[in-house]
């Protein structure tokens, strides 16, 4: 098998940001020749977005740089009576279609789906937007906070005491994303059967659908989810615990792993404490075994109670920051790491991350780096029989 299995799909990425580039990102790990429809104005707002204003400024912004290698980029004008022609010979050589502006806007532009499909019969178009083609609230902005909040997924952030809190990245548009792509490709898989295909992510929908544990918590068991830091709402002792030097995670789900906890920090008598001898008893007395716990993690280091746990069959591991995962053997031998050595418009090396799965032991990879705006827009009219003159045309008519 192949790790390019969408190698021969076309997909046109319109989208902006986050949630819809990262689908597409998905999906040209997995091998599609994605190009990026962007507007003439800046295109992608994502450009100018990261924590390098430098590069914010050349329109190479690390939040762009982050999904969008192996994309092609040509410029639109989708207002534009000749803009709209390019695009609709554009639309009749792809096979899938993104878009995340707000609902009605493509078509609007007499670009909606059924339009599109007289152009491309067996078109798979994906709309993402913060809340659907349809319900009250489809016409509202969204973003990921927004969709955060009204998700339910930061009142179950944080603490009781600090909460609510937001996810630290974009969880709601990623989730959406993600979203995105295992929906295209589903539709791919039976195109040939059906025909076109239209989706629409909501991304309020999406982000509900991962807390599948916590809302069903409140529709079967009538339990409300609430805040509780980083402790597990199943098990105890299951949480972040300090140690003499830092933070640990343990995962005592199960009796024997509660019981071999107590044996290797060097408590066993919390086994027949009545408190703490059932899974129940350690759900109401958590603090107090937290206290006891801790008090005996505090005699040794984060790396020694890993290994000693782990060594036990207790699911453990150390609380890392984002540079300290990224040096670890396990992510830097895997692959997870792309480096672009030569970008146009970067004065450095680019690494960004690939995908989160490898398929028959090869991780999937894009060979190009992220494209300058309207980078490929030449070469790609030349594709659709433009002549050079017809492109200078065009550029003159402002439509491209």
């Amino acid at each position: 098998m192949t790790a390019s299995p969408l190698q021969h799909t076309r997909v046109l990425d319109l989208t902006n940001v986050l949630a819809g580039p990262f689908a597409c990102h998905q999906l040209a790990h997995m091998g599609a020749q994605v190009i990026k429809v962007e507007n003439r104005a800046g295109g992608d707002l994502a450009r100018q977005l990261g924590a390098d204003p430098d590069l914010n400024r050349r329109h190479m912004g690390v939040s762009f740089l982050a999904q969008n290698a192996g994309k092609r980029s040509i410029t639109l004008d989708l207002k534009h009576a000749r803009g709209k022609e390019v695009f609709r010979k554009l639309v009749a050589t792809a096979d899938v279609l993104v878009e995340n502006f707000r609902p009605g806007v493509m078509r609007r532009l007499g670009l909606g789906y059924e339009e599109l499909l007289k152009v491309q019969p067996k078109l798979i178009y994906c709309a993402i937007s913060g809340f659907g083609q349809d319900g009250p609230l489809r016409d509202l902005p969204a973003y990921d906070q927004i969709i955060q909040g009204m998700s339910g997924i930061m009142s179950i952030t944080g603490d009781p005491a600090t909460g609510p809190y937001r996810v630290g990245y974009p969880v709601a548009d990623t989730i959406g994303g993600l979203t995105a792509a295992m929906a295209v490709a589903g539709a791919l898989a039976q195109r040939d059967r059906t025909g076109g295909s239209f989706i629409d992510v909501s991304m309020l929908e999406a982000a509900m659908a991962t807390m599948g544990w916590a809302v069903s918590n409140y529709l079967v068991a009538h339990k409300a989810p609430q805040p509780m830091g980083n402790d597990n709402v199943t098990a105890s002792p299951s949480g972040t615990f300090r140690t003499v030097d830092g933070l640990i995670n343990i995962a005592a789900n199960k009796q024997e792993q509660f019981e071999a906890v107590c044996r290797v920090v060097g408590r066993p008598e919390l086994v027949n404490d009545p408190r703490f001898a059932e899974r129940q008893g350690r759900l109401q007395h958590r603090h107090e075994l937290t206290a006891v716990l801790e008090e005996a993690l505090a005699t040794g280091s984060t790396e020694h109670w890993w290994t000693a746990l782990n060594q036990a069959g207790v699911p453990a591991g150390p609380v890392y920051t984002v540079p300290q995962v990224l040096d670890h053997p396990q992510i830097a031998g895997r692959g997870m790491v792309a480096e672009f050595a030569d970008v146009p418009g970067v004065d450095r090396k680019v690494r960004v991350l690939r995908t989160g799965f490898k398929l028959d032991g090869r991780a999937p990879a894009v060979d190009a780096p992220p494209p300058r705006l309207g980078e490929h827009g030449d070469a790609i009219l030349a594709e659709l029989g433009y002549t050079p003159e017809d492109i200078a045309a065009l550029k003159e008519d402002k439509a491209v």
